[in-house]
């Protein structure tokens, strides 16, 4: 199977591979996409977030209000977005199923935490001027504004939300409705990344009662596993499911059985580590903080005798 190699070989350069079944290297390396409605956020995003680090730093010092990690952060979750939108990964995507999956789960399990833990907005406010910035906090205080804001980030919502969209996208026919239409794949892949930003968020930054540490594992586990059944039906079907999807398969070396196979092992073994990666570390930052309330308690009985 070819399909391992030739995702790996586009971080690599163009002449890395003579060949990738009837097609050039040199072919995918000058095949980016750029698509101003994807252009425009990414380079929108990053200038507002250099300009705003740049002068929140200026006004406070360096790594107050960012920290240097969260800049970090913010710059590989951005960078991770340029792959799987723009880079070559996403023309092969719409060659290869496995590729397809790469570029959802990079959007999904990859990009979308490490921006929610970099947490930018505050910094690309500090990009805009005074009263644009005090326009948009009046805007947070607008009761109806803030019980929507509020309903989407609780952490049940949100986990029934990017379910709801990781599903019912992989319907056959809408699933191959989003490769015959731009558009409708656009708003794919806004769905995805959408409602991953949402549960990410509610997991790792919500209102104390939702960042019960017990709370979030459940909700990862559950995510955990609704998507590793997913990946598994793409694994084990005996036959392609999203035959539009499949289709370029042979010219890369894969039967389109292969093919799905290998996205659906992507969707299994991959996603479902990150979910349970991050499981575990909210499973140990719970332990960790239940030993503490625990010392904290026992200190406090003491002294109360």
């Amino acid at each position: 199977m070819r399909a391992p190699a030739l995702l790996f070989a586009l971080l690599l350069p163009g002449q890395a591979f003579a060949h990738a079944g009837h097609l050039h290297w040199t072919e995918i390396d000058t095949t980016w996409t750029w698509d101003p409605w994807v252009m425009l956020p990414l380079v929108l995003s990053s200038g507002l977030y250099a300009i705003g680090v740049v002068r929140l730093w200026r006004r406070a010092g360096f790594g107050r209000g960012v920290r240097p990690w969260q800049a970090g952060c913010f710059v590989l979750g951005w960078a991770l977005l340029v792959l799987a939108l723009v880079a070559p990964l996403h023309w092969l995507g719409e060659r290869l199923f496995v590729a397809h999956m790469v570029e959802h789960e990079i959007l999904m399990a990859a990009s979308a935490p490490l921006l929610i833990v970099a947490r930018p907005v505050g910094a690309m406010l500090w990009a805009l001027p005074q009263a644009w910035r005090r326009s948009i906090g009046a805007l947070g205080r607008v009761p109806s504004l803030a019980r929507t804001w509020s309903f989407l980030t609780n952490a049940p919502i949100a986990t029934i939300l990017h379910g709801a969209a990781l599903w019912i996208w992989h319907a056959p026919a809408l699933y191959e409705a989003a490769l015959a239409d731009p558009w409708l794949h656009w708003l794919q892949h806004v769905s995805f990344f959408g409602t991953a930003l949402l549960f990410w968020r509610a997991l790792l930054q919500g209102p104390e009662r939702e960042r019960a540490y017990g709370a979030a594992v459940f909700y990862l586990f559950a995510t955990s596993l609704h998507t590793e059944f997913l990946g598994i039906l793409l694994a084990i079907a005996r036959q392609p499911i999203y035959p539009a999807q499949t289709g370029s398969a042979p010219e890369w070396g894969l039967s389109p059985l292969e093919d799905q196979q290998l996205a659906g092992l992507v969707m299994w073994i991959p996603a479902g580590l990150v979910y349970a990666g991050a499981a575990l570390a909210l499973a140990g930052l719970w332990i960790a903080r239940s030993a503490s309330d625990l010392r904290t308690g026992g200190r406090h009985a003491y002294t109360a005798r």
